[in-house]
């Protein structure tokens, strides 16, 4: 038991310690995409900004709005929290302290209650702007999360299996399913909130969105959980769709498609945000469907294909 907990706390602290430099990447990439530094001074070439960032922070005074919620004022980013750090629990390695065999759809429960720590956060705070951030995300997050789901399908099916632990072993099934791997690196853009779907925080409309009444501790929790779950879907992407026959070619897997985050968030524009719903209600949806049907006729015809073959001949040798 008490192997089981240090394990669980470790696996928290190093996704603690992962968020906070890839905040960092972010700012410098972000910096040089617009021709200037970003972080430099604190610390070598602005190593320590992350710590002084959180040091600020978690000092700063806890306040609650007039009129708020309290109770789930501070609830909800406690629960977003703690919901990105059971994800964690996913990540396939040998130090993890349970194999979880139907790891998928424990992924797919996890993720479907994201929405309720932002409607939570919205809601709670007595503020229309933070009201009215919060719906526009849980929609964009239900809607994408639909089209998710279905498109992480394609690999499980064709891998057979539902086990991250099998999944990382297994071949690379970008090369079989290029287009859906496209469609879900789109999808996990607008299920992070990230640009150019960052409708959840738009600044130039809604104030920074549903956080805006937070600050302090409170808002850095529901940044570190923003983060943890950026990094977990890119070690979804590179579980699922790509080939991680060990811890190394993991994380560089991991890293790349978590530098494509910052790159898109410096190359494109926000999104408008009826395309967005019809793009993913006109398009990813039909898509994830009628690609859904194929691999699963593409994997009937194959299991057909391999009883006929191996069964028959079985059968007319032993005869």
């Amino acid at each position: 038991m008490l192997t089981h907990l240090l394990s669980s706390v470790m696996t928290c602290l190093c996704v603690l310690l992962g968020v906070a430099f890839y905040t960092l990447l972010e700012r410098k990439v972000l910096g040089y995409v617009q021709i200037r530094k970003g972080p430099n001074k604190v610390g070598l070439w602005g190593i320590v900004q992350p710590l002084a960032d959180a040091v600020k922070l978690f000092v700063k005074e806890k306040l609650a709005p007039h009129g708020s919620n309290v109770g789930l004022f501070w609830f909800a980013p406690a629960f977003s929290f703690v919901l990105a750090m059971f994800l964690w629990h996913l990540y396939p390695s040998n130090m993890s302290f349970k194999v979880v065999c139907w790891g998928l759809m424990l992924f797919f429960c996890i993720s479907a209650l994201n929405v309720y720590g932002t409607m939570l956060a919205g809601w709670s705070s007595n503020s229309k702007y933070a009201f009215l951030g919060a719906l526009r995300a849980a929609a964009q997050t239900i809607s994408y999360e639909v089209s998710m789901i279905l498109i992480i399908l394609f690999p499980a099916l064709a891998l057979v299996t539902s086990s991250w632990d099998e999944a990382v072993l297994s071949y690379p099934v970008v090369f079989l399913l290029l287009p859906s791997m496209v469609v879900w690196f789109t999808s996990t853009l607008a299920e992070t909130n990230r640009a150019p779907f960052d409708f959840a925080e738009g600044e130039s409309e809604l104030v920074s969105g549903f956080n805006i009444e937070y600050g302090a501790g409170l808002f850095a929790l529901l940044f570190l959980g923003e983060y943890a779950n950026i990094l977990m879907m890119a070690v979804a992407t590179s579980v699922w769709f790509f080939w991680g026959s060990n811890a190394l070619v993991l994380t560089v897997e991991s890293l790349v498609f978590a530098s494509m985050f910052l790159f898109a968030r410096g190359a494109y524009p926000r999104h408008r945000y009826d395309l967005l719903m019809m793009l993913c209600w006109k398009s990813f949806l039909p898509f994830s469907l009628c690609g859904l049907m194929l691999v699963v006729l593409s994997s009937s015809l194959c299991n057909l294909f391999l009883f006929y073959s191996f069964g028959v001949k079985g059968a007319s040798a032993s005869s």
